[in-house]
């Protein structure tokens, strides 16, 4: 049993772990690229994001497989030869993107929680993912599957609570959908920015043992990862117009439900994606130079995590969250597609045929 967990749903949960942090969790993402083009092309939107996940994940983990290689730079290495590093340069920036989301995003809710300074929250959060990091892949794999679990009952009561009393505000939200919005531009652009950070997981390929193994566990992850992100959709079109601006859209959601209890729950789970948003990120660049530098301490995952997250943070508190993700997130999407998705469905595909 322990055996099938780690090969069928561990990926998937780590994965969703990887991308939740910042403006997955908090809403932000889901109305920049699904909700924005309303009710009904959001949720087309949303199935390309899907299949585009499970396909390049798929993909991904047989490479892994085959090719025994578990950190993103012998995979890229392997794929796309001297090219590599032009993926590694956008997973740094990426990496930095993301990293100072899920810090602004921090200090926003541990605000929300406790009414203190934001720093608190920033620093709790620098504190944990140094920690979590520190102790590497074995500690990684427990926290994750089992906070994604608490993860998935908190955005399940949330959906069930907000259906259940905005129910007919949902369903009429569907006649109001524009017609002349996209059904795949934000799709094909939450896919690629997301997926593109998917190689700080292949240490979980390790597992896998049959081509079966890792391509039924690849389409499975996108599908983990996506489905918070639909209870999520639905449930903000019961303040559809509302939400549209909203730093943190789903404070609007917790405000409607009206338990201060769950939302103190749900906040909480909240800023456990953060850290392991930030650990998951942290955790494969360390990966990488911890591969090419055999004799390096477990010392240096801390000072590489700490660097990390403070010239990130100090990136989001001269932007701004919303800023963040709709010009920075814009401007690595294309990039993804070019150095990395693209080159995994094609080489990749094709090599897999061969093999």
């Amino acid at each position: 049993m322990e055996m099938i967990f780690k090969k069928y749903l561990m990926p998937g949960f780590i994965f969703q772990s990887l991308i939740i942090g910042g403006g997955y969790g908090t809403g932000r993402e889901i109305v920049e690229f699904f909700v924005q083009y309303g009710p009904v092309h959001g949720l087309y939107n949303m199935l390309i994001a899907a299949i585009i996940w499970s396909l390049v994940l798929a993909i991904c983990f047989e490479l892994c497989r085959i090719g025994k290689n578990y950190d993103y730079r012998s995979f890229l290495k392997s794929l796309m030869g001297k090219s590599w590093i032009a993926y590694e340069y956008l997973f740094l920036f990426g990496l930095v993107l993301v990293v100072s989301v899920m810090g602004s995003a921090s200090g926003e809710i541990i605000n929300e929680m406790f009414g203190v300074n934001s720093i608190f929250g920033i620093s709790l959060m620098m504190i944990l993912v140094s920690l979590i990091v520190y102790y590497g892949s074995g500690l990684i794999e427990k926290v994750f599957s089992v906070w994604s679990i608490i993860l998935y009952i908190g955005f399940i009561f949330l959906f069930i609570s907000t259906f259940i009393k905005f129910d007919h505000q949902i369903f009429s939200s569907f006649d109001f959908q524009d017609q002349s919005l996209s059904k795949i531009n934000g799709g094909i652009k939450y896919a690629a920015y997301n997926i593109g950070l998917a190689p700080a997981i292949f240490f979980c390929a390790k597992y896998f043992n049959s081509r079966n193994e890792a391509m039924i566990s690849g389409l499975m992850a996108g599908l983990i990862g996506m489905f918070p992100a639909l209870l999520m959709f639905i449930s903000m079109l019961s303040k559809y117009q509302d939400i549209l601006s909203a730093p943190v859209p789903v404070n609007i959601i917790l405000n409607n439900i009206g338990s201060p209890f769950f939302t103190f729950f749900f906040q909480l789970i909240l800023f456990g994606t953060f850290i392991e948003t930030g650990a998951g990120l942290i955790h494969g660049f360390n990966e990488r130079i911890m591969n090419t530098n055999p004799n390096l301490s477990n010392n240096w995952r801390t000072i590489l995590s700490l660097t990390i997250l403070i010239a990130s943070i100090f990136l989001a508190a001269k932007i701004g969250l919303i800023n963040l993700i709709a010009s920075g997130y814009g401007f690595i999407t294309w990039g993804y597609w070019l150095v990395f998705v693209l080159p995994v469905l094609i080489i990749g595909s094709l090599r897999i045929m061969k093999n």
